[in-house]
């Protein structure tokens, strides 16, 4: 099964066309202008010319060339291309210009429920985080799919392609296979950090919340200087958490509850710039991964 997406109306006018030498100007500029600096130019060429080659003749024509350069202005085929490999994305089947195939993932989201607009505000907040647990699967594949959402984050930390903010951590942008592996079905809610800084740099403040990128990427406001700081105040592994706590707490086995609590929590203080606190990022990532993959490691969900 698959999904087909289309952004506009298909025309070949809309791909200027590519210069020839396309492994080095192409990427590089997708390279600058998605990505920043950082990514291995290498590894994106490669990832780029193996999309390109849509007949698999180990070439690259014009037509090729220019519907592959359609495709990669958008920002969310872009980052899914980059993600895929490590499976954190639905696979790319096919694409023409910017109309393009995508895996289907058959279910989602991550968890909840959703209520319909009228009953939203009757609900109470606490009932309906309660409800969004109860159509969840078994611990252990619940378990296993949190692994996959904190393989992600660690891949998006300072990974091959740089490093990305997730701004907006919902469940509704994640969903799970037949396999119970996990999939970000929304790129559109990840930023490179250094677009993330660039757009904090700039943005004019009177308090801590008006410094806001997307929906939940915050960092402080500067009251002298009147702009934004670009320090993000929380990594993603400490959103993660946050997201995953109920999910993984409720049906968890007793006598795991305790420490899974307790590392949660740990997680989810976690604050500042993450760049500058690799080493306990790292030490509160790996115990938590540790700890479910003792749970599932015997069992058919491994």
């Amino acid at each position: 099964m698959f999904n087909i997406v289309t952004k506009r109306d298909l025309t070949w006018d809309l791909a200027p066309p590519l210069p020839l030498d396309l492994s080095s100007d192409m990427s590089l500029s997708v390279r600058q202008s998605k990505l920043g600096e950082d990514p291995n130019l290498a590894s994106l060429v490669s990832q780029i010319l193996s999309v390109a080659d849509g007949n698999r003749d180990g070439r690259v024509s014009l037509p090729e060339a220019r519907s592959t350069w359609a495709l990669l202005q958008m920002d969310e085929v872009l980052l899914g291309l980059l993600l895929q490999d490590r499976g954190h994305t639905p696979r790319l089947l096919g694409y023409c210009g910017d109309l393009y195939m995508t895996e289907r993932v058959p279910y989602g989201p991550l968890y909840g429920l959703s209520l319909p607009w009228p009953l939203v505000s009757w609900v109470p907040g606490g009932l309906q985080r309660a409800m969004d647990q109860w159509f969840t699967p078994s611990w252990p594949r619940k378990a296993k799919i949190s692994m996959g959402l904190l393989e992600l984050v660690e891949d998006i930390f300072h990974g091959t392609y740089g490093s990305f903010l997730i701004c907006d951590l919902a469940a509704a942008h994640f969903g799970y296979t037949d396999r119970h592996e996990l999939r970000l079905t929304n790129t559109r809610v990840m930023v490179p950090e250094d677009e993330f800084r660039r757009s904090m740099q700039v943005l004019k403040c009177e308090t801590d919340a008006d410094c806001v990128y997307g929906v939940d990427c915050h960092t402080s406001c500067d009251s002298t200087a009147r702009r934004c700081r670009v320090e993000p105040l929380q990594p993603n592994l400490a959103k993660a958490c946050g997201a995953l706590k109920d999910y993984l707490l409720r049906g968890a086995p007793s006598e795991l509850r305790e420490e899974l609590e307790q590392q949660l929590y740990s997680c989810m203080a976690l604050r500042g710039n993450a760049g500058q606190m690799n080493m306990e990022h790292s030490l509160i990532l790996n115990n938590l991964k540790a700890l479910l993959w003792r749970q599932i490691s015997h069992t058919k969900d491994s």
